[in-house]
């Protein structure tokens, strides 16, 4: 085998067992992400509270309109950039129970990513993310509350 072609087989051999080492099984969990259409379902029939995990200034904004909808951000922007909220799953906890339905939002679908792998480590039992966020919930015409003056 050439030069280049071991260093190949190598890394496709060692690479992938790299990985697996170092990534146990107790930090992996099972993220279950909806859509918007099957969020909205899920707030209105199925008793999920949504969670927005957004920054207190993209909530007022707008936001999903649902009832009992909760504000707790997962980043804070700072002048050095976004940076995680250390109280995140603390103000998760005062607010909701561990065996509480919750759908986790923001505004893209990448915060309540993390948001909701987060939660599940942390022992919530009933977690879902909304893929896609705000974005894809006004972009598929589902009812928003904003501030009267963009009524």
């Amino acid at each position: 085998m050439g030069g280049y072609n071991w260093v190949k087989f190598q890394c496709g051999i060692f690479i992938p067992l790299l990985l697996f080492l170092f990534c146990s099984s107790s930090e992996l969990v099972d993220i279950t992400t909806v859509d918007v259409v099957a969020a909205k379902n899920l707030i209105f029939s199925a008793n999920h509270r949504y969670l927005d995990v957004r920054t207190k200034e993209e909530f007022k904004k707008g936001h999903v309109d649902v009832e009992n909808a909760l504000n707790i951000p997962y980043m804070f922007n700072t002048p050095e950039g976004r940076v995680k909220n250390p109280q995140f799953l603390e103000q998760v906890l005062a607010a909701c129970s561990k065996d509480d339905h919750l759908l986790v939002g923001c505004q893209s679908g990448v915060r309540s990513l993390y948001a909701t792998t987060d939660l599940l480590k942390a022992e919530f039992k009933h977690v879902y993310n909304m893929g896609g966020g705000y974005l894809a919930w006004v972009e598929n015409g589902l009812a928003v509350k904003k501030p009267n003056a963009e009524l």
